[in-house]
C-alpha cells in the first residue's frame, strides 16, 4: 500500500512536471512568434535625404547612365531583380527594383555599393544609391 502512494506520488510529481514543461514550451513559443513577426514587419519607407548625381562618386555616375542607356554592364548580375528584404525602400511588387554594382576602386569583388532603380529599366521611376549594401539608400536627385 505504501508502494502505490509513492508510485501515485512520483506519477503526479511527473505529470505536473510535464504540464509545466508544456506550458513553459507555448510560452517560449509564443515569444519567439512575437519576436519574428516583429523582426518581419515593414519599416516605414526611410530612405535618406537626396543626393544629386554630382554627389555620387565618378563609378556611381557611370553606372547610371548605363542604367539609362540599358548597358552594357560589368557585372552578370546588374540588372537582376533587386527583392528589397530590408524593406527600407519603399515596398513594392516583386519585381519592380533592379541593381547594378557601382565598381569600388581596388576591392577583389562587386564591393558594397550599388544603385537600385524602380520601374522600367531604361526609364526608371526612382533610383537609390547604397554604399554601405543596402543598410541605408539615398534617393538619387538627377
Amino acid at each position: 500500500m505504501v508502494r502505490v502512494g509513492v508510485r501515485r506520488t512520483v506519477s503526479d510529481a511527473f505529470s505536473t512536471a510535464m504540464a509545466a514543461v508544456r506550458t513553459g514550451a507555448l510560452v517560449l513559443l509564443a515569444t519567439v512568434a512575437a519576436d519574428a513577426a516583429l523582426a518581419r514587419s515593414p519599416l516605414p519607407d526611410t530612405p535618406t535625404a537626396a543626393v544629386s548625381l554630382a554627389q555620387l562618386p565618378p563609378e556611381g555616375r557611370d553606372t547610371y547612365s548605363r542604367i539609362l542607356a540599358g548597358g552594357p554592364f560589368r557585372h552578370d548580375k546588374d540588372g537582376s531583380v533587386f527583392g528589397n528584404r530590408e524593406r527600407i525602400l519603399p515596398a513594392r511588387t516583386r519585381g519592380h527594383y533592379r541593381e547594378y554594382t557601382v565598381e569600388t576602386p581596388r576591392a577583389r569583388n562587386r564591393g558594397a555599393r550599388r544603385i537600385v532603380c524602380g520601374g522600367e529599366p531604361r526609364t526608371p521611376d526612382r533610383c537609390y544609391y547604397t554604399d554601405d549594401h543596402y543598410t541605408s539608400f539615398r534617393e538619387i536627385a538627377p
